[in-house]
């Protein structure tokens, strides 16, 4: 499937993970474990999480960690899939 068909379905998805003040490390398994039921996962990175780190950094991070690809970001919130 191709990046814009993923965009196009990313935008009736709800976001299932937060990442707060605990960071990214806190949510990698969470994320993992959606990401073996569903095909594409939205993540909202809250203020505490940024703490001067850009959205776009943090979601390829993420997205390294549990071997998936970042579909897109807008605002505080990206969209992951495998």
């Amino acid at each position: 499937m191709d990046r814009q068909e993923l965009r196009k379905r990313a935008h009736d998805v709800d976001v299932t993970v937060w990442v707060g003040k605990s960071g990214i490390g806190a949510v990698t398994e969470e994320l993992s474990d959606q990401l073996g039921d569903r095909d594409l996962v939205k993540v909202k990175f809250l203020r505490a999480a940024r703490a001067g780190t850009s959205v776009e950094e943090l979601a390829d991070d993420l997205a390294d960690r549990v071997n998936a690809d970042v579909v897109e970001t807008r605002g505080n919130t990206a969209v992951v899939t495998r």
